[in-house]
């Protein structure tokens, strides 16, 4: 009897972690209320014109999606849609290269001022982008490149944050590798084009991913640099939705809901390189 109670598997039990507990319980919180805004303008954006005024209100999502047809099919959105792409993508273009090229230079080559230059190159993360907004608008005047694609794009060509993060990708690189291509008569650029970058692909995705938000995302600076609807982003047209349908709230939540859906995309395309770009091991600033 004792044998078969020795050999008797005892049942496991659930011990709670008071203080694991409060985490997730906070966790789960924030997330609502993070989400709670974006869940709000989808349930407006499909409501009813009766349910988006209806009390209590509704917070089921309807099926209702005659607001989408209307922005895409009376308003010059896939205009502001074409502008929006062709900046944010030519910028992602130009980012990666100018980050790569630099953040190579100051990883691999040596020269003198190299830690200054880094240094300097962390020093304009400090600067605040409105503190520096009229003179670049008088060198943007003098320039002729106000109401231009040139001026929403040239200005963000490059990127503090890109530099920084391919540098310490291309720090990682072990050095057998260029030494191997220098045997083989590989040049500096052809080695980053060929071997560099490619092996540095979390660093791409997340430096694409970022710019690419950022400049999507961009507001102030075309609303100040242009006037023509010709050549606006999708920022600027939003707000001049914002005045169209000011108590249309259904229209002006489908074209928020349009305006979304390339970031979400993206993001969940390419959501595991941005994890190991950002907080892999070799994301720390080494100098």
């Amino acid at each position: 009897m004792s044998a078969t109670r020795a050999t008797r598997p005892r049942k496991s039990r659930l011990r709670l972690d008071p203080a694991r507990t409060l985490r997730w319980c906070a966790v789960v919180i924030i997330a609502v209320l993070f989400a709670f805004p974006l869940y709000w303008v989808v349930v407006t954006a499909f409501q009813s014109k009766q349910g988006v005024f209806s009390i209590p209100p509704n917070f089921v999502p309807g099926l209702h999606g005659d607001a989408f047809l209307y922005v895409l099919e009376h308003t010059d959105w896939a205009r502001f849609m074409a502008n929006t792409v062709f900046v944010a993508g030519t910028t992602v273009v130009l980012v990666l290269v100018t980050s790569a090229l630099a953040g190579y230079a100051l990883a691999e080559l040596s020269f003198r001022g190299r830690g200054l230059i880094f240094f300097l190159v962390l020093g304009v993360i400090m600067l605040p982008a409105q503190a520096l907004l009229i003179p670049q608008y008088a060198v943007a005047m003098h320039l002729h490149l106000l109401n231009t694609y040139a001026v929403q794009i040239v200005p963000f060509a490059a990127s503090t944050f890109g530099v920084i993060l391919f540098r310490q990708f291309f720090k990682g690189l072990p050095r057998v590798y260029w030494e191997a291509a220098r045997l083989e008569g590989v040049g500096h650029l052809r080695y980053i084009r060929r071997v560099a970058v490619p092996l540095a692909r979390p660093a791409v995705a997340t430096v694409a991913l970022l710019t690419f938000i950022a400049a999507w995302n961009q507001f102030q600076w075309p609303l100040i640099m242009t006037t023509s609807t010709s050549i606006q982003p999708i920022e600027v047209a939003l707000s001049h939705y914002m005045q169209t349908f000011e108590a249309n709230w259904r229209k002006l939540t489908s074209a928020v809901l349009l305006a979304l859906m390339p970031i979400v995309f993206l993001f969940l395309v390419l959501q595991r390189h941005i994890v190991a770009g950002v907080a892999g091991r070799d994301s720390g600033v080494n100098t």
